[in-house]
Formats: structure tokens, sequence, C-alpha cells
């Protein structure tokens, strides 16, 4: 359009000076001369007008100037001839005449949410010595750095080259003869993840502290050039987004189980924690091979070790783990026999797993887990296994005569016991018998003591009653009166049975006659022999 405007003007200023030679005034001549060098500059000034829409960038170029670049330099900050640092906004540009100045029109550049912009300088000051990355730009000044290309060059110190900072999400106007622009992905570290960065800027490592060798390797700290021993944890990461100047490998933290199984075919080995089996030779010369699980996991200070020996969780360390694991198991195997190994398989899990941690820890892997499954098959242990099972058999055929004889022995000593105790409880019987035997005799005893006496008193109480009967009535009559006390309590018969004659007095006859009658009567009364 600049073009049409000048072009333009210089057609109308030529017919206006064409058609004032067809006037004789001279004045008027002047006029239209004047009229046209009007119109010319008007038109020419027209001409260097230059728009530029809303969803544009003017991009400038200068062609003709009496300044020229420095050797080296590709932008100029200072008028020079060539590709301008400035670059024009939307609206109207005044000054930009097209024979002088080429501009141009480049979209708005829009980084979108998710991702970064890289962003390579091709001009500005030289990297610093050793450098393969620009150093980061201050902070807050990262918008002016990318669409300011003057400020870049001079008070921004912009050095050239591939630049360590990004362009965070946003529309930005930036001058594409200064930066050429490439997307990532922003650094994302997810759950149960971290972050271990290898960084391509910062300080040679070596001259910060804390440092620590790995082998022919380095761990250094955060800001330095090589592997950071502190990695990141689960977060967006714009400052590190960069793919080229910082080297992310993420590892996972979560427990992770990997099978050597022979169930494992080509598709799966290496997949979905699946290897080969392992084959293993004994002492006594058997080969057969042993399922085997290994759990393992990795701590995130231990992540950067990881990185810095194997370079990922994935080949690099099932690699190494593969070779190990296989070298262990191979190892111990050679030291037992066959059915040991069968016998023995807790212990050899728990060596196993002793000799695991220890040569894994090296690589930054905690081994939280062994698990033997299955040794080997009827192919290959299934005569020693069958030799087994019969001495099994035969030993637990032993065990049960044995068993069948102690309780054959058991029962023996008890019926004994049960005789013993019944013996015990005759003996204890008898015991008992006698000692009532005894209590009863001692009884009797009592009693026949207590009746003696009570006779003796009885006897000595009629005696005195008697003496004092006696000193009253006689000693005749007294014993009168205590014999008809017999006779009335035994109900003895006194009608005198014996007559008994003789001279005397006639109590005496009398006395006798009853005494023979209770002398008959005792004598009919006592039991005949």
């Amino acid at each position: 359009m600049p073009t049409i405007f000048l072009i333009a003007g210089v057609v109308l200023a030529g017919l206006i000076i064409a058609s004032s030679a067809q006037v004789r005034s001279l004045q008027l001549r002047m006029a239209a001369v004047g009229a046209a060098v009007v119109v010319m500059l008007i038109f020419f000034t027209l001409a260097s007008f230059q728009y530029i829409s809303q969803d544009a960038t003017g991009v400038v170029s200068k062609s003709i100037g009496f300044k020229s670049l420095p050797p080296g330099k590709i932008i100029a900050t200072e008028g020079e001839k060539g590709p301008q640092a400035r670059i024009l906004p939307p609206g109207w540009h005044p000054w930009y005449w097209p024979f002088i100045y080429s501009i141009e029109k480049t979209h708005v550049i829009e980084i979108e949410q998710g991702t970064v912009g890289m962003i390579t300088a091709a001009d500005g000051q030289p990297l610093p010595p050793g450098a393969t990355y620009a150093p980061p730009w201050e902070p807050g000044t990262e918008r002016q750095m990318a669409q300011d290309a003057k400020y870049f060059l001079t008070v921004g110190g912009g050095y050239k080259g591939p630049q360590t900072s990004v362009l965070k999400p946003g529309k930005y106007r930036f001058n594409p003869k200064l930066y050429k622009l490439e997307i990532a992905d922003i650094l994302t570290i997810k759950k149960a993840e971290v972050g271990v960065v290898k960084s391509n800027v910062g300080e040679a490592p070596g001259t910060g502290a804390g440092d620590a060798e790995v082998g022919v390797r380095k761990l250094v700290n955060v800001g330095q050039r090589g592997i950071w021993k502190t990695p990141l944890v689960p977060d967006q990461y714009y400052d590190y987004s960069h793919s080229k100047a910082y080297q992310v490998t993420t590892i996972s933290t979560r427990k992770q189980i990997v099978r050597f199984t022979a169930s494992s075919d080509q598709q799966t080995i290496g997949s979905s924690g699946e290897e080969r089996e392992i084959m293993v030779r004994t002492s006594d010369g058997f080969t057969f091979p042993v399922d085997v699980r290994i759990e393992y996991e990795i701590h995130p200070n231990d992540a950067p070790l990881l990185v810095a020996i194997v370079s990922d969780d994935k080949e690099g360390l099932r690699s190494v783990m593969n070779s190990v694991v296989r070298a262990i198991f191979r190892n111990n195997a050679e030291r037992v026999k066959a059915l040991d190994y069968v016998q023995q398989r807790s212990q050899q899990e728990s060596e196993s797993m002793k000799m695991l941690k220890e040569e894994m820890g090296k690589f930054g892997v905690t081994v939280t887990g062994v698990r033997i499954g299955d040794v080997g098959n009827e192919q290959t242990l299934g005569a020693l296994l069958k030799t087994q099972t019969d001495r099994e058999i035969a030993l637990q055929e032993q065990e049960t005569f044995k068993e069948q004889q102690r309780a054959a022995e058991q029962r023996k000593q008890l019926t004994k016991t049960e005789q013993e105790a019944e013996e015990e409880k005759r003996l204890a019987t008898a015991a008992y018998q006698v000692q009532i035997a005894e209590k009863e005799r001692e009884r009797v005893i009592i009693e026949a003591q207590a009746e003696a006496e009570a006779v003796t008193l009885r006897a000595d109480a009629q005696a005195k009653a008697y003496e004092q009967i006696a000193k009253q009535i006689g000693s005749g009559n007294a014993a009168l009166v205590e014999i008809l006390k017999i006779v009335g309590d035994g109900g003895i018969e006194i009608t005198p049975k014996v007559m008994v004659i003789g001279q005397g007095s006639g109590q005496s006859a009398e006395t006798t006659a009853l005494i023979g009658t209770m002398l008959n009567t005792m004598v009919q009364d006592a039991p005949k022999k």
C-alpha cells in the first residue's frame, strides 16, 4: 500500500505539471509546479505509513543507511542497516518508506497452557567460556527480554545462543530475526515420582561444597552443572522445563515387583515386571528353574544416585537387576544340594535378600522382599522328589509304628496305674475300718466302764439303804423285803413247791422254802444244754 501511495503521488504530480504546460501564465505554471510538489510531499509522506493489525507484529529491516552493523552483529540497535531490533506494535507507523525499509508482518506468538517457549537468540554477547546455554534472565525481566530486542541486546545484556530461561504461557510479540522459538511441555512431576535433574547450565562441577563421588560421575548441588543430588518433588516447574538445558529423568518411588518366572514369554519379558525364570545348578549336579519375585523401591534421596549410575529406573535398572539377581541365586545354589535347596527355601530367601540389599544398595535401590515360588519341575527334579516322597512315607510309617508302640505302653501303664489306684482304695478302706473298730472298741470299753461304775454306785446305794433298813427292822426282815422286791420285779412264782420240815424257828424254815422255790424257777428259766 505505501508503494501505491508513492506511485499515485508521482502520477498525480506528473499530471499537474503536464497540465500546467498548456497554461501561458508563468505564475500559474509556477503554482502548478508548487501544487505538484505539495502533492508529491503529501503522497510521499503517506507512503511512509505502515499499518500493523492487532494480531500482527511488524518486523523492520533497513536497506539504506549510512551506518553498517559491526562485525558479528546481526540485529541493529542504533539504526544501522539490516534487521532492526525494534518491532512495530499494532497501529499506524510513519516514516517507514518502502525503498528504505521493508516491513515483515508476523502473527503474535501464543504459548498455550501446559507448555513453555524455548528460545535461541541469534545475536547478543558471546556465551561465557565453557557454557552451552546462556545464564538465566533476571527474575521479573522475562517478558521485556522476550519482546524488546533492543533491551535484550543492550541493557539486558543478553547472550547469543540457546537461552536457559523459558517463556511461560501467554501471547508474545517478539522479533523473529533475533529469536527462534520451540514449544515444549511444562515439566510436571507426578505423585509417587521424583525428578532427577541433569543440568547443562550453571557453574562447573567441583567448585561447590558437598559434591559426592559416584564412580566416575558426580552428584552436585542444585545450581551446578551436572546431576543434582536433590531431586524435584511432585509439582509443575517452569524454570526447569527447558528440555535441553535441564534433562529431567522421572523416577518412580512406588514399590515395584519384578518376577523371574517360567510363565514369561518373549512378548512379556522386560514388560510389566516379567523376566525369564532363573536356572540354577546345585553342588550335586541338578539343574532346575526357580521362580523368584523381587520387591524393591527407590527412596527419593536415592534417585539421583540411580540416575548417575544406570540412567533410569526402566531399561537401565532392569538390566542391572537382572544380572545381579541371577548371579546371586546361581552362586547360592552352587553351595547346596538340590534336596537341601528345595527344603531350605526360607533360608535361601533370607540369604538372597541380604546379598541383594547390599548389591542393589550401591545403585540406590532398596530391596524390601525376596520370594521364591516354584522350585524345579517334574522334568528336572521329578525323580529326586519321588525318592524323597518314598523316604518320607517310610519315615512316616516308622513314626506311626513308634506312636502305636508308645500308645500300647501308655495303655499298659494306665492299667497298672488303675490297679494300683484300686488297691490303694482298698487299703484306705481297710485302714478306715481298723480305725472304726478301734474307736468302737474304745466306745464299748468306755460304756462297760460306765456301766460298772453305775452298778457299783447302785450297789453301794443299795447296801447303804439295806443297812438303814436293817437297823430299823432287823437284818432278817430287811433280807425278806429285798427278796420280795426281786420276786415282784421278776414275776417269780412264790407258791412253795418244796416242803421243808425241820426243827428251828419258823422264820428260817420259811426262808429256806422260799429260796428253794426261787432256785427251782431259775433252773426252769435257764437254757437247756
